[in-house]
């Protein structure tokens, strides 16, 4: 069985075009993968996966990764508070981030599903970290790959809510920070760019300099070329690279029910250099 794909544009994306049973049967995911790591985001258009078929095939894929303790079932992605406890939090998804800077070994995938849809907004944009890092200059490169950045939840949230009051504040710091290298060294020998809203400060740097590079590289990251932007169908099924990709969804009426679900792989390496 052969896996059917085309490139959406040529520095991201790819579509794939085998239909819901031969994805099921997992005789494809090396070749899914294979082209994930190249391509940083793979689209299924209306493949229509039911929540259980979705479980299954990310299963396929490599080690799921529950939420909530649950390998089981997926997990709602909405700004509807009563859809999701986490409602509040998905607030910082408006932002381009990378998931799980918090933690010693980031998810390797996400795989999100559409139910319900906005009338206005709610696409999923992504950019290629890989790519960005790769167009640097000579000079750039040298100098970003011995830098390091503090990361933490804290830094997101004064995204959407600039004025917080002193105990949302506190409790968003209580979760602690993360201090990262700027570059991500893979085991495959590639290196990508690691950013985002959770990215606080450079560390060695001035708060006016720090502040300067971050927007700096977050723009050179996000610019058109590097950029895919998903306009959802009902059924469609989109996988991303979480090492190698930033993403954010678009502003939509959280009133609107737009509902997605998710399903998550386990990482696999750390952000670190390798030996």
């Amino acid at each position: 069985m052969n896996l059917k794909y085309e490139e959406i544009k040529p520095k991201i994306g790819a579509r794939i075009l085998n239909t819901k049973e031969e994805l099921l049967k997992g005789d494809l995911a090396d070749g899914i993968r294979e082209l994930l790591e190249q391509r940083g985001v793979v689209v299924f258009p209306t493949i229509n996966f039911t929540d259980e078929e979705q479980v299954a095939f990310t299963k396929t894929l490599g080690n799921f990764a529950a939420e909530g303790g649950n390998h089981e079932s997926v997990h709602k992605i909405s700004l509807d508070t009563t859809q999701t406890a986490s409602a509040e939090y998905l607030k910082g998804s408006m932002f381009w981030h990378i998931d799980g800077t918090m933690n010693d070994v980031p998810i390797l995938a996400s795989l999100l599903g559409a139910k319900v849809l906005s009338n206005e907004g709610g696409n999923t944009e992504f950019c290629n970290t890989y790519a960005a890092y790769e167009d640097l200059s000579a000079d750039e490169k040298a100098e970003y790959d011995q830098l390091t950045v503090l990361h933490g939840v804290w830094p997101s949230l004064l995204y959407y809510e600039p004025e917080p009051n002193v105990q949302k504040l506190q409790a968003m710091m209580a979760i602690g920070e993360n201090e990262l290298p700027l570059v991500w060294k893979h085991k495959s020998g590639r290196k990508s760019l690691v950013l985002g809203c959770t990215a606080g400060s450079v560390v060695d740097k001035s708060h006016k300099d720090s502040t300067e590079l971050l927007v700096k590289l977050r723009t050179w990251a996000t610019q058109p070329e590097f950029v895919y932007s998903h306009k959802w169908t009902i059924g469609d099924l989109v996988m991303w690279d979480n090492t190698g990709t930033m993403h954010r969804a678009t502003k939509y009426d959280p009133a609107s029910g737009r509902l997605l679900v998710r399903t998550k792989l386990e990482g696999e390496e750390p952000i670190q250099a390798t030996a």
